[in-house]
């Protein structure tokens, strides 16, 4: 095996065991992506000097015997929408094409702590609104299973470099999947905390009350590792949970006895009926592993998609609005301030972008507000409220993650409708606040499935329990793509 290829656990015993070192580790990193980021397109800029300088400070901790635990010499990929003190971070938009960071993220901050070696930052749908890595104002990213398919969005380009082995984890963001459905796609595991479980400080905010930090990697027992390092309060970011978060009593050693919710709404007409079938076989799985597998119901699933398409465009309209050309970012001189904002935006953002603002900007206008944004905030609660019901009679709920594999570069683009749809089963986590992980459940069509398990709010340890056991189990997050 390739050093590129361990895991965080592995990685972090052999640099103990002295087996290599973490400038070896670095290089083997640096080295893939050298090989066949030109193909796949995940990195949108590679920090090739500064990794291997900061590689190079690790080894002088770990000889001197300081080291700063699990993470320390662990190469990372960041997503291009964290902040990252004097580097480019444009959000992959035109408009921040030369904006450089005056401080870091708040997780950017802990994961240096923690001497973590930041490889690069990864492209992305343009504020992170997609679903397959095309919006990018500066290139398509491509699934490292079949160059001709997408790898998921929004967070594709960092879910396609752990799946292609450029780097030993990668932190995303997810507002209505965006962690879980290319972890999907793309044959990894992906992390969304519990809602304010890690702090938001330094992330471009598309929306709110949704967006999330979390990690892609290659195993349920990596993500574990980081969401130790990244998550806790922050006095920079009033949604962040004050009170203990970790609780020691919802991890699992083994599956006897657990009870798992399977959601009658998931398993709809239009599904793929490979995919349907990869994850019928594994709850099977979970069941001979001691699991019990009952039909629970989500009755306002229905509406979790309609709820979703109407608040995070609102909040994307009051969040960029900052980016009028006269703050920062780009701008373009005009003979009026109406004509400076116009041309700065029109030509500055995607179609995409434009399109959720006017959405988001129509449903907070006069005479709309309470008939879509106050109704779909009023229904969210309902939501919630199915949640909080059903996970009281179960432990977690496991559903599909996408209810397709990967489709082709363009073949949704210019449909937007139907690209929305790809998040139908992973927005409605993000409207309950609820923990969600995609792990790898099999294949359908050779390309990657995803499962998705579901928790109650700050059962994070117990999601993330049962998808490590699901893991040491079965095989299919050791797959990798073929180069």
């Amino acid at each position: 095996m390739q050093l590129n290829e361990l895991t965080i656990k592995s990685s972090a015993a052999g640099l103990r065991k002295s087996e290599f070192t973490a400038l070896e580790l670095t290089r083997a990193c640096l080295n893939q992506i050298k090989i066949y980021d030109k193909e796949i397109g995940a990195f949108l800029e590679v920090y090739e000097n500064e990794a291997l300088e900061q590689a190079a400070e690790a080894d002088k901790r770990v000889s001197a015997k300081k080291s700063f635990g699990e993470l320390d010499g662990i190469p990372c990929a960041i997503k291009d929408n964290m902040l990252m003190r004097g580097k480019t971070v444009s959000a992959a938009s035109r408009i921040l094409e030369n904006y450089k960071a005056a401080y870091d993220a708040t997780v950017v901050r802990k994961l240096r702590d923690a001497g973590v070696i930041i490889l690069g930052r990864t492209n992305m749908d343009e504020f992170a609104m997609g679903s397959s890595t095309e919006t990018s104002a500066y290139k398509k990213t491509r699934n490292p299973w079949n160059l001709e398919m997408v790898p998921g969005g929004s967070s594709g380009g960092s879910a396609a470099a752990v799946a292609a082995r450029m780097c030993i984890f990668a932190l995303g963001s997810d507002t209505g999947g965006s962690i879980r459905q290319p972890a999907s796609l793309s044959g990894v595991t992906g992390l969304k905390p519990t809602y304010g479980r890690v702090s938001r400080y330094g992330l471009m905010a598309m929306a709110s009350s949704l967006d999330q930090i979390g990690p892609i990697t290659k195993t349920a027992e990596d993500a574990a590792i980081v969401l130790k390092y990244i998550e806790g309060n922050d006095r920079f970011d009033a949604t962040s949970v004050k009170a203990e978060i970790r609780n020691p009593k919802s991890e699992i050693r083994n599956l006897k006895g657990l009870k798992i919710g399977v959601p009658k709404e998931y398993f709809v007409a239009g599904m793929d009926s490979k995919v349907e079938k990869c994850v019928r076989d594994a709850i099977e799985r979970l069941e001979k592993l001691g699991a019990q597998a009952q039909e629970v119901s989500l009755p306002h699933t229905e509406y979790a998609l309609a709820i979703y398409y109407i608040i995070m465009p609102a909040e994307v309209s009051a969040n960029l609005a900052r980016f009028d050309g006269i703050r920062y970012g780009a701008s373009i001189p005009a003979r009026t301030l109406k004509d400076v904002y116009d041309k700065t935006r029109g030509q500055n953002f995607g179609v995409e972008v434009r399109r959720r603002i006017m959405l988001g900007t129509y449903v907070l206008s006069a005479g709309y507000y309470d008939a879509y944004y106050k109704k779909a905030q009023q229904v969210r609660t309902l939501v919630k409220r199915d949640f909080d019901k059903a996970l009281h009679h179960v432990d977690v709920i496991v559903t599909p993650t996408s209810p397709s594999v990967a489709w082709k570069l363009g073949e949704k683009f210019d449909d937007p409708l139907t690209m929305y749809l790809s998040d139908i089963y992973t927005v409605s986590a993000n409207v309950a606040g609820v923990p969600a992980v995609s792990v790898p459940c099999g294949f359908a069509h050779d390309l990657p499935v995803g499962l998705q398990i579901i928790g109650k709010q700050f059962d994070d340890e117990k999601v993330l329990g049962l998808a490590r056991v699901y893991q040491e189990k079965t095989g299919w997050h050791t797959k990798k793509p073929i180069f």
